[in-house]
């Protein structure tokens, strides 16, 4: 089954090779620990959310760098195969191809260290260059895995495009910056929320109310297994609650719901359904291992639905 629609999505991101070692336990600092298993996965946050939101139905264009090496090779070729348009992906000589080091243990836990490579060469000038792209879009995705500065150009030209923009503040910003606030939609987790404000609020809804005085129009603040506080431009407050699974792997359960809510969202569904589609995206994508190989296709998410009778989000 696929959407009566298929929106149009630009992705504006980092792409990395994750390297991933499961382990009974995360290490604490100064131990040495026995792995089980070590694996090489494609991934990054940007191409994460990027083959989510082809594998649920929408045209997904990639705007970001590889090195020219053999993980560059390998995160096209991926990201090609799940449909995304690669054509503003470009390879850059002498720089390494982004990785990220994960370990991952057996409650699905997950302690990331990225090491940016070449996302760190997408630039302002970049951006500019793939408005044309952008402009096409009926929603733009961004993170924060690639430079502040490109990162605040992706909104500036987006705002001047009329492209309504979906941010997804992770990494959590090292110093607070309020013009990341300025997008249609915030999806922070509670730490990112934290640094965005600069103020650990007494409340989510609190967090929420902060956050939209400090420009978003619609605030969604991801809670983990407590679900998610919605908060939109009329200042209404929701909570949509989580799904119940059992994880293996959290490392892109975020990616997967910010996909999923704005494949949604694009497609004109209203925001408190397009997040309760998300958390069934994101629920569902705890329960493999991996990144982009974890990424849910549209007919299982709406399986999960319909399994917990939620059936007005398929509508």
């Amino acid at each position: 089954m696929t959407m009566a629609s298929s929106p149009r999505v630009v992705v504006v991101g980092s792409v990395n090779m994750d390297v991933v070692a499961r382990v009974e336990t995360l290490p604490r600092p100064g131990e040495t620990l026995t792995g089980r298993e070590l694996v090489m996965n494609p991934g990054g946050k940007g191409a994460n959310q990027a083959v989510a939101a082809a594998r649920l139905g929408a045209e997904v264009a990639f705007v970001g760098r590889v090195g020219a090496d053999g993980f560059g090779v390998e995160l096209r070729r991926t990201l090609e195969e799940a449909g995304v348009d690669c054509r503003q992906l470009e390879t850059i000589s002498g720089v390494a191809s982004g990785t990220a080091l994960i370990h991952v243990d057996d409650a699905g836990e997950n302690a990331i260290t990225v090491i940016p490579g070449a996302n760190a060469c997408l630039t302002p000038r970049d951006i500019k260059e793939a408005r044309p792209v952008m402009g096409e879009a009926d929603v733009l995705l961004l993170q924060l895995e690639i430079p502040l500065e490109t990162a605040l150009a992706v909104i500036e030209e987006a705002m001047d495009l009329g492209v309504p923009v979906i941010l997804d503040p992770a990494p959590a910003p090292r110093a607070v910056d309020k013009r990341l606030c300025r997008v249609d939609v915030l999806t922070p987790n509670e730490t990112e929320a934290a640094a965005l404000t600069g103020d650990a609020s007494p409340s989510a809804e609190a967090t929420a109310e902060a956050l939209r005085r400090a420009g978003a129009r619609h605030v969604v603040l991801k809670r983990g297994a407590a679900g998610a506080v919605v908060l939109d431009e009329s200042g209404t407050i929701s909570s949509v609650p989580a799904f119940s699974v059992s994880p293996v792997d959290t490392t892109a359960a975020g990616d997967a719901f910010t996909a999923a809510l704005a494949v949604r969202w694009a497609g004109g569904i209203p925001l408190v359904q397009a997040v309760r589609f998300g958390c069934a995206a994101g629920a569902l994508a705890t329960t493999k291992v991996g990144a982009q190989s974890a990424m849910p296709t549209y007919d299982e998410v709406l399986s999960l639905l319909r399994e917990e009778n939620a059936t007005k989000e398929i509508e």
